[in-house]
């Protein structure tokens, strides 16, 4: 065995400096990856706990965004029917008043009617203008069922065995279609559906001259498509007698208490939906900060760790630089022996 052989076996100094300028470029590249991606915890072998916990509550942020967003058009749906039947009840007042007018017997009730005329027209453009992104809430058509509530998503919820459901807000339809259509029937303004009588739209529904006890089968404005044979719209000539006026004064009145009853539930149900999409807002930024302390890496931190380890890494090189200096020596004064 030589000297020189010797030396080798026993001589780690530059095998140490390799070691240490290593692991200094792991710690390095670890740092460096956290700088970089902002995540102290990116991968399950970061940790696998709270990469667990992080990608859930991710996926449920992502979930409760969609419902924010589903939110933003159920608001502007609603928003639109609730201003549609506020406008209805302002020209249904106006028609009122108008009719409470022809009790005057020097009033000429042709004019009267002509301008009633105008306001029914307008009351018929307000049913079908208020629709949002093809959706309208206020007036019926073929194929949609009266009895089923319109829904729109309102929460994300996380059940304890770790399923998901969404919970709904509802515009309540009507209890139920089977015998006698009744006022609180009328969840609609206008009632198109070619299978009826008009009877779930307020403006178009006899129900209400039934239960003013009118002598005649007034509605405001007729079903475009519905059966309307034994109805009679609510209007004015030279002959209409007080009596009549009455009782159209008094079926446009049964209307109206209906047309406010909608109003309130459309109003109600506005504020439920801008409550519930302010919560889902904080709910995402709660849940995306609290996954952010778990998993986010300290910035502050990670660059003063990342200025050390470059410092260190100088350092090794410069170690192994000596070491490979002595080795080289050691190798000049043994190479002839």
């Amino acid at each position: 065995m030589s000297i020189f052989s010797t030396f080798i076996r026993v001589s780690p100094s530059v095998n140490t400096a390799l070691e240490v300028l290593r692991d200094t470029q792991v710690k390095l590249n670890n740092a460096e990856r956290q700088m970089s991606s902002g995540l102290r915890v990116q991968t399950v072998k970061d940790d696998a706990t709270y990469w667990k916990i992080s990608t859930l509550t991710r996926t449920d942020v992502g979930a409760i965004s969609a419902v924010h967003d589903a939110l933003g058009l159920a608001a502007s749906t609603v928003s639109t029917a609730s201003t549609g039947v506020s406008s209805a009840i302002d020209i249904v007042t106006q028609i009122r008043t108008k009719l409470v007018s022809a009790f005057e017997t020097s009033v000429d009730k042709t004019k009267l009617n002509d301008e009633i005329t105008e306001l029914k027209q307008q009351l018929r453009s307000v049913g079908e203008s208020a629709s949002f992104n093809g959706v309208n809430w206020i007036v019926l058509q073929d194929g949609e069922d009266p009895t089923e509530p319109h829904q729109v998503p309102g929460s994300l919820i996380r059940h304890t065995n770790g399923s998901i459901s969404i919970g709904m807000l509802n515009y309540e339809g009507v209890a139920s279609t089977g015998g006698t259509i009744v006022p609180a029937d009328a969840r609609y303004l206008i009632d198109d559906q070619s299978s009826g009588t008009g009877g779930y739209g307020v403006l178009t529904s006899t129900a209400f001259a039934t239960d003013a006890a009118a002598a005649k089968n007034y509605v405001l404005i007729d079903s475009k498509n519905g059966d309307t044979s034994g109805q009679v719209e609510i209007s004015l000539d030279a002959n209409t007698t007080k009596g009549a006026i009455v009782d159209m004064v008094n079926t446009v009145t049964a209307m109206l208490q209906q047309l406010n009853t909608i109003g309130s539930a459309f109003g109600s149900l506005e504020t439920r939906i801008n409550l519930q999409s302010q919560f889902a807002g904080n709910l995402s930024d709660s849940l995306t900060s609290g996954v952010g302390k778990l998993v986010d890496a300290n910035m502050e931190q990670q660059s003063s760790k990342v200025l050390a380890l470059q410092t260190q890494q100088q350092l090794g090189l410069q170690s192994l630089s000596i070491a490979n200096a002595s080795y080289n020596t050691v190798l000049q004064l043994f190479q002839n022996l």
